[in-house]
């Protein structure tokens, strides 16, 4: 069997879906490369990693290199508490201002970009930089955070009373459409799975046995992500009960209906269909 290369995000949110993998408590025969989405994003698209977490933009973007393994995202019905936007005004007011983005993301700058199109209606300027909440404040008048950085600022503007607004996106997302939001999804190199099924069959059933164990240990898997990210118990604990790692029929729709707004963005070329490993068509 040919070893795999196997991204992980560099951020709690996936936790549940390694921690057994990390524990040892399932075989894994893989090499695990740990890193930011947007690097994750490249070293996959580029080939250097045989399956990844990918953010959901970037599926859609590169549909025709990559399938999607099943039963498997980073997804949330509403509040998601990790890809947060603070601003000095309400959003509604940020119109003709600048907005930091954070150079780690994909998925959060489409969503932010698709809820000023279509939800606030707002036009404002952007700026990509470093996720570093006091120097994005200080040039510009918002911005974007992802994953730990963006709870690990909440918690600093909360504990330091700093007078932001902070919008939480999936939140809004869901006042928007209704739906669940998918961030991201677990895909395989099409050029690899060509060659290696059992490879990717074996790997597809790991990672969903992990997930399971995960969730069965969520009460550890939250004192990890203490230890790892210092945010209080409280927090790690209450984000696992609202961040989810399904892929069922709503989070198929759900990401479909995100893609439908990204498309009317231009963020997206043309609209997607899903290619799921195991499932005609893939």
């Amino acid at each position: 069997m040919s070893r795999l290369r196997l991204g992980q995000l560099d951020y709690i949110n996936c936790l549940p879906v390694y921690h057994a993998l990390e524990e040892g408590l399932l075989p894994l025969e893989a090499e695990l490369v740990k890193k930011p989405p947007n690097v994750l994003n490249r070293l996959f698209m580029s080939g250097q990693l045989d399956v990844s977490p990918l953010s959901s933009i970037e599926y859609a973007r590169n549909k025709d290199s990559c399938i999607i393994l099943p039963g498997l995202s980073i997804s949330a019905d509403g509040r998601v508490m990790s890809i947060l936007l603070f601003s000095k005004v309400p959003v509604t007011e940020l119109e003709g201002k600048k907005v930091c983005l954070t150079e780690s993301s994909a998925t959060g700058v489409a969503l932010l970009k698709v809820l000023f199109d279509h939800y606030y209606h707002v036009d404002v300027d952007y700026e990509t930089t470093v996720p570093e909440l006091s120097g994005m404040m200080e040039r510009a008048d918002g911005a974007l955070l992802i994953g730990d950085n963006a709870m690990q600022a909440h918690q600093y503007v909360e504990e330091h009373h700093i007078p932001y607004h902070v919008t939480d996106l999936g939140e809004t997302w869901k006042q928007f459409t209704g739906a669940k939001m998918v961030y991201a999804v677990w895909v395989v190199r099409k050029a690899y799975a060509s060659s290696n099924a059992a490879a990717v069959n074996y790997l597809s059933n790991i990672l969903i046995n992990s997930k399971e164990i995960g969730h069965r240990q969520i009460t550890a898997v939250a004192a990890k992500a203490q230890q790892r990210s210092g945010l209080p118990l409280s927090v790690t604990e209450d984000y696992f009960k609202t961040i989810k790692h399904d892929f069922g029929d709503d989070e198929r729709k759900a990401l479909l209906t995100f893609y439908d707004y990204a498309y009317k963005s231009g963020l997206i070329d043309e609209r997607v269909k899903l290619r799921v490993w195991g499932e005609a068509g893939a």
